[in-house]
């Protein structure tokens, strides 16, 4: 049976409303994200709740995505506030070694960003990890179980992790020439790359191979 007139422009019209739909509840959950992460104690929570809410943002499948965010937010806030408070300070003081050893000289420059360059890459590929885990946690989870599960996604799938740390250090190397995309990509651009590293692989079927 042929398809009535004007149903693939309406298929067409429908696609670009979702995918809309779809930008700009991203875009809420990074402007609500950037709101609540100025308490700087309530920066990871924030992150760790964007992150929990992130696939149904995608998806369209569940409405009320800002009271979920908030429920996660508090949940997260209970479990990881102190945790991440201290990933905040470490990650201050990681960033003030590089930039002191970036501009200093002598042999004991080459040395600390021998060490402190690919350490900053394991913990990048950790956090990344441990955000794509966050979707499964249960509602017990702890930081320690969490970076146990991020442990394993890490050795299980080291190269989309590589992967993801390089795009996120390359999105780090433009945010710091245009502050403005810290704005709108603080939180999303982490949350969406740990949400492609977690996405499984996609195997061939018949109908992908063309005859």
């Amino acid at each position: 049976m042929a398809a009535p007139p004007g149903a693939g422009g309406a298929g067409r019209t429908s696609a670009v409303l979702t995918k809309l739909s779809v930008v700009g509840d991203l875009l809420m959950l990074q402007l609500v994200f950037v709101v609540l992460s100025l308490g700087i104690i309530t920066l990871f929570p924030a992150a760790f709740a964007l992150q929990r809410v992130l696939a149904d943002a995608i998806s369209q499948d569940k409405p009320k995505l800002l009271r979920r965010y908030f429920g996660e937010f508090r949940w997260a806030m209970k479990r990881f506030w102190l945790s991440g408070f201290g990933l905040y300070a470490g990650a201050v003081l990681l960033a003030f070694g590089l930039s002191f050893w970036a501009f200093a000289g002598g042999a004991a420059r080459v040395f600390a960003l021998v060490v402190l360059i690919p350490l900053t890459g394991m913990i990048l590929g950790l956090y990344l990890s441990g955000l794509a885990v966050l979707p499964r946690a249960g509602d017990d989870a702890t930081m320690k179980t969490v970076f146990r599960s991020a442990n394993l996604f890490l050795l299980r799938r080291p190269l989309p992790v590589a992967g993801g740390v390089v795009v996120l250090l390359t999105w780090f190397a433009l945010a710091s020439q245009v502050p403005t995309l810290l704005v709108v990509g603080s939180g999303l651009v982490p949350a969406l790359t740990a949400y492609a590293m977690s996405r499984p692989r996609r195997e061939k079927t018949s109908e992908d191979v063309s005859i």
